[in-house]
């Protein structure tokens, strides 16, 4: 008998087959990508780490020479200035009184009462015979080594200087016999630390360092700095330092990052530190470009020659690294960040092998992967049963639901009873019908009235924007009419102070003379006037006061009319005022040919009397110009009320101190700038962008009127008006820049 046809595959099953094939191929992809990922940022962290690590090490190793280099400007400078004070004396009182030749022929320091772990020591080669010049160079590098060597002794073991005559003077605390212990025929000018110093091998004259060498004494490892002085052209001296390297080599060895290790690298292949070399008994450094065997070398600890061979390969990458701090080696997996020391030419290296980046990336993905693969399981049981018994029956029922409510049967039944989202989501549903329902009705009597409350709307906002319109047209009434009043204001003070000195010139004209000399040749009329005119010593002065007379009236008719002339000026100024503010509501005027010199002493003399009331000195650089093209009357407008503000800016400063100073000069090409500066009271940070609005003002009777029309004004000429001020009490400085056009173009 045959079996039953198995049932079909249910929704959730296959749901979660797919979904479990899908899933499993992410937790693939994302176990790859994460181990990409994980291996992208450790190893960019790793490289920013060692990059860090290297920089930081470096300034830190660097920092030795780096003192020693600012030591040596320090001595330098010192003896030079001593070696200069000395030049005038006669050395040879205090030379001998601390110095003297021994049975050896060397000059060395006076045995009685010499401390040599507080005063430097003094070794001169045997047979020299010192010159005065070689005396006061002794004895000012005594000086300036028993100021600064203690000082120095914090970080180095000692200081000397040398000079080129085979003389040495030395502090040196640790070693407070040395002078008295060197052998007559030491010579140190054969010494590498003092060749380097020579002008051939140093024409740079630079502080320079020796090779790595054994101290016997210390039983360490030293380096030597030199740094040469010149004087007048010639070498005079070499100041050195020792520097100890015993730390430097262990903090190389032993502080390093994890799983990586560092190096200490000369340019010329001398490797300083590793963790692999020993230098205790060794007599020599060792050499990485070496091919031959080095005797005094303890290199066997650098293992075989494969290892020699790899430390040859990283030091020319380092030195081949030309700007990148970080360098990757693929056939040694490994990466490498070296640092360049300031001063001996040395190299911090540290290497770091790629296995430390990439085995915690590894280690993380895998443990990516195995909970991924068991989150996996986990989740597609509890999905399975979970869609089977509380997702497949009830998403039937609001299938049906939706095809009901889809035949506008808003009339669903499902069962809203269940405290889970399925229960909200059926009575939400069932709201939602009968939402839907209500709106619909809804809609209906909406759009009966939405016509009308379009027209009510439409209408108001018309309403709305004539207002505006009317408000806009009044505020711009306004403005131009402060701007009309602030600017004739200006101009009547001008008109009114010339009036005022006309009237008096006329009351200052003594016409009353006339009237008396009529007199009395009225009184000798006939014969008498005759001989009054000839013998009669006040008739004799007749023609004389007449004469000046006529020329006392000529004089003060001229003046009168120049005064005349200015109250024209005025007025045409005021009416042109006028017109301008109307160029709001027409096309702008054509422009004309304006010598700025003159349109600036128009404004100065519009504003001469205040300046000559308030005590102000005018200062002018006035660039000759050609003429050029533009507004007279708005450049005029503008120039009025800067000259009328910087005159008020300036009533708090002192009687001699109140300075108007105008400058014309041209600017970039195809402009000019006219720069109105005063000593004034100056203008706080804050306020430099706020003074060219409408209305501010920080004078109680100003109206904050002419900065802004100003400003306005400039614009509408195609330039622009700005104000600098360094703070209040040091004045103000304002700048007008306009295009300049040739009158002749």
């Amino acid at each position: 008998m045959s079996s039953p046809p198995s049932p079909s595959t249910s929704l959730a099953r296959s749901t979660l087959i797919k979904m479990g094939v899908r899933i499993a191929a992410i937790i693939a992809l994302t176990t790859l990508a994460s181990y990409l990922h994980l291996f992208g940022s450790l190893r960019d962290g790793a490289l920013l780490q060692l990059e860090q690590h290297v920089t930081e090490r470096s300034q830190r190793e660097e920092s030795i020479f780096v003192l020693a280099e600012d030591n040596h400007a320090v001595i330098k400078k010192a003896l030079e200035e001593r070696i200069r004070a000395l030049s005038q004396e006669d050395p040879s009182a205090r030379f001998d009184s601390l110095f003297v030749r021994l049975p050896d022929g060397t000059i060395r320091n006076r045995p009685e009462g010499f401390d040599g772990t507080k005063s430097p020591c003094l070794f001169v080669h045997t047979g020299v015979s010192p010159s005065d010049d070689l005396r006061r160079r002794i004895l000012a590098a005594h000086d300036v080594l028993s100021q600064y060597g203690p000082a120095f002794h914090t970080r180095f073991t000692n200081t000397y200087i040398g000079l080129p005559e085979n003389a040495l003077v030395v502090y040196w605390p640790d070693r407070p016999t040395w002078c008295k212990d060197a052998e007559p025929t030491f010579s140190f000018i054969s010494y590498e630390l003092f060749t380097n110093t020579q002008p051939e091998h140093n024409p740079g004259r630079k502080t320079t360092y020796t090779g790595v060498f054994a101290d016997e004494v210390y039983q360490d490892w030293m380096v030597s700095a030199s740094a040469p002085l010149d004087m007048d052209g010639r070498h005079v001296a070499a100041v050195s330092h020792d520097i100890l390297l015993k730390e430097m080599i262990q903090r190389t060895r032993n502080d390093h990052l994890p799983g990586a290790y560092n190096m200490l690298l000369r340019d010329d292949g001398q490797l300083i530190a590793h963790p692999e070399l020993s230098m205790e008994g060794a007599t020599d450094v060792y050499n990485i470009l070496a091919t031959a065997e080095q005797p005094g070398v303890l290199n066997s600890a650098l293992g075989s020659a494969k290892q020699r061979a790899h430390l040859r390969a990283l030091f020319e990458q380092v030195r081949n690294r030309e700007s990148k701090a970080v360098l990757e080696i693929p056939e040694f997996g490994e990466y490498v960040a070296a640092a360049h020391l300031k001063g001996p030419g040395w190299n911090f290296v540290t290497v770091l092998p790629e296995r430390e980046v990439s085995r915690p990336a590894f280690q993380a993905a895998r443990y990516v992967l195995l909970l991924g693969v068991a989150s996996l399981l986990i989740e597609l049981i509890v999905m399975y049963l979970v869609l089977k018994q509380q997702i497949t029956r009830p998403l039937q029922a609001f299938t049906q639901a939706t095809d009901q409510v889809a035949g506008g049967d808003f009339k669903v039944a499902l069962d809203g009873s269940r405290g889970d989202e399925l229960g909200r989501l059926a009575r939400a549903f069932r709201t939602m019908a009968d939402e839907v329902q209500r709106r619909e009705v809804s809609l209906k009597q909406a759009n009966e009235g939405l016509e009308q409350r379009v027209e009510e709307r439409t209408r108001e906002l018309k309403e709305v924007h004539r207002r505006l319109v009317e408000s806009a047209r009044q505020a711009g009434m306004a403005e131009v009419a402060t701007n009309v009043l602030h600017n004739v204001g200006n101009v009547l003070n001008s008109v009114q102070t010339a009036a005022t000195l006309a009237k008096t010139r006329l009351s200052g004209m003594k016409l009353e003379n006339v009237g008396r000399v009529a007199n009395m040749l009225t009184e000798r009329q006939g014969d008498d006037l005759a001989l009054f005119l000839t013998q009669d010593e006040r008739g004799r002065s007749v023609p004389t006061f007449l004469d000046r007379l006529g020329q006392h009236l000529r004089d003060e008719r001229a003046e009168l009319s120049t005064l005349l002339d200015d109250v024209n000026r005025y007025t045409e100024h005021i009416g042109n005022i006028v017109k301008l503010q109307q160029s709001y509501a027409r096309p702008p005027r054509l422009h004309e040919p304006v010598l700025l010199a003159e349109l600036i002493e128009d404004a100065l003399r519009i504003n001469s009397a205040g300046l000559s009331r308030h005590g102000v000195r005018v200062e002018k650089q006035l660039a000759s110009l050609p003429p050029l093209l533009t507004d007279k009357h708005k450049g005029l407008m503008i120039l009025v009320n800067l000259i009328s503000n910087a005159k008020y800016a300036l009533d708090e400063a002192p009687g001699n101190e109140r300075i108007l100073s105008v400058k014309v000069e041209p600017a970039a090409e195809g402009r000019v700038r006219i720069h109105i500066s005063d000593t004034g009271v100056g203008i706080q940070p804050e306020l430099l962008t706020r003074i060219f609005q409408y209305g501010f003002t920080t004078r109680e009777e100003g109206h904050g009127f002419g900065l802004h029309a100003s400003a306005l004004a400039a614009q509408q000429l195609g330039g622009s008006l700005t104000a600098h001020s360094d703070g209040p009490g040091r004045g103000a400085t304002f700048t007008l820049e306009l295009p300049y056009q040739p009158a002749e173009a």
